[in-house]
């Protein structure tokens, strides 16, 4: 493709004149609007009317795409209300290159606070997860509220008054939510609310009710994991097929374990394992387990209950309250509730004294103490090599081999912070004063095409 007059064409949209460059064209790509314009090559397609291409949409909104098309860079003018950029921008297919444009790839130690989004509903939030196309969607009692990448806010998701303990995402228009009360989990449409699947497990061939407690998933294989508690024998992990809901294994709790209250599900690719992970309050010790379902088996486990070597229960303050497996590292980094930062080797095993502590309080505690009875407990995140810690209001970020704290995060409002979520090149944090969450964006490089 070449920038002479066979390589022009002239748009008419709205009644107003444009006139572009297959080139500039094609930065769209072939799933765009602008993509069938194109023959399989690459090659501006003949257009022999004599009449420039006719397009009913908004002219100001065009001159803008435009322009993103030709720099990569996105200048709004002031007044053009941004959800009617995005809603041309969808019409053309230009969604992501928007996207690309306000935010760039994730970095923590680049966050900017992008905005700040105040809940709708009363009630401490429970969970807040971030969705793969820059979207979130924040729980709190018996309801779900979903929000797109612009952070408007779509139909929630409401349960009957059963309490929810986990959502995830298993695409930008599936949620999967679990909760109490024995009604167990549901995959709903993100921007409807409608129910599409009621996921079942069976024991002895027998379907039974159960409550959902953490969820996670494994996209290489389309599996769904979630923690379940049922009748006294029907505690363990279930798996289902995430495209027919069927379920897939059932993993039984052992005599004197926990994986039915485990509070955290982390699917690890390198080793094709499961970390499950209990915490109290839920039981009175942490109990951190790897399962392989490939034979059955848990292949690695650790508690603080007190280790073989006459090891005693952690004092009040170390309780665990967070762990996260670092596959490169072959370790899992726990958070006490003192605040301390340490690492477990999963080249060996034992008790408590087998953590390794590498950030203590005085480090750790930037941010300002909670004003209420009720504590926000430390929250952990990875994502692409970078650890995130939350503790009251301060996120802290820790990269490289040796985990070294490289930047803090921190708003001056909103108390302190209950869960933290990554998802579509963003870090979600939700706050437990009025439900309201962060939303923190890596800023774009000036040329992204």
């Amino acid at each position: 493709m070449g920038g002479g007059a066979q390589d022009r064409i002239r748009f008419n949209v709205g009644g107003k004149i444009f006139e572009t460059t297959s080139t500039t064209l094609a930065n769209a790509g072939r799933d765009s609007f602008f993509g069938a314009l194109f023959d399989d090559e690459w090659n501006l397609k003949s257009h022999n009317t004599g009449r420039d291409y006719f397009i009913d949409r908004n002219p100001t909104c065009f001159a803008v795409l435009l322009d993103l098309l030709r720099t990569g860079e996105l200048c709004i003018p002031q007044n053009l209300p941004e959800r009617l950029l995005y809603r041309e921008a969808d019409f053309y297919g230009l969604t992501d290159h928007v996207r690309a444009a306000k935010w760039g790839p994730f970095d923590g130690n680049r966050l900017n606070l992008s905005t700040s989004v105040s809940g709708r509903a009363p009630g401490d939030g429970t969970a807040i997860r971030g969705g793969p196309d820059g979207g979130c969607c924040v729980a709190h009692g018996s309801m779900v509220h979903v929000y797109d990448w612009m952070m408007e806010q779509h139909a929630p998701i409401t349960l009957d008054y059963r309490t929810v303990y986990d959502v995830g995402w298993i695409d930008a228009e599936s949620i999967v939510v679990g909760v109490g009360g024995g009604e167990g989990m549901g995959l709903f449409n993100a921007t409807s609310g409608e129910l599409r699947h009621r996921f079942q497990v069976s024991h002895k061939n027998l379907v039974t009710s159960f409550t959902s407690v953490a969820l996670t998933f494994s996209n290489s294989d389309g599996r769904i994991f979630s923690s379940c508690r049922g009748r006294t024998n029907e505690y363990g992990i279930g798996v289902w097929d995430r495209v027919t809901g069927e379920q897939m294994d059932f993993f039984y709790e052992p005599d004197k374990w926990s994986f039915g209250e485990a509070g955290r599900l982390q699917w690890l690719d390198g080793t094709n394992c499961l970390l499950v992970a209990t915490f109290p309050p839920r039981r009175d010790y942490c109990y951190i387990s790897l399962l392989d379902f490939r034979v059955k088996k848990m292949v690695w486990s650790w508690s603080d209950i007190g280790n073989d070597r006459g090891g005693t229960p952690p004092v009040e303050g170390n309780r665990v309250r967070d762990a996260i497996a670092l596959e490169e590292n072959s370790s899992i980094c726990v958070v006490s509730e003192d605040p301390k930062l340490g690492f477990i080797d999963l080249r060996s095993s034992g008790g408590f004294n087998f953590i390794r502590w590498s950030f203590r309080r005085t480090s750790l505690m930037q941010g300002k103490m909670p004003d209420h009875d009720e504590p926000c407990y430390p929250k952990l995140a990875l994502h692409n090599g970078q650890l995130f810690f939350s503790m009251n209001d301060c996120i802290s970020v820790f990269c490289g081999s040796d985990w070294v704290l490289t930047s803090r995060l921190r708003r001056s409002s909103g108390g302190p912070i209950c869960d933290i979520s990554i998802g579509g090149d963003r870090l979600f944090a939700l706050h437990s004063e009025d439900n309201v969450f962060d939303v923190w964006e890596t800023s774009p490089s000036r040329f992204s095409l």
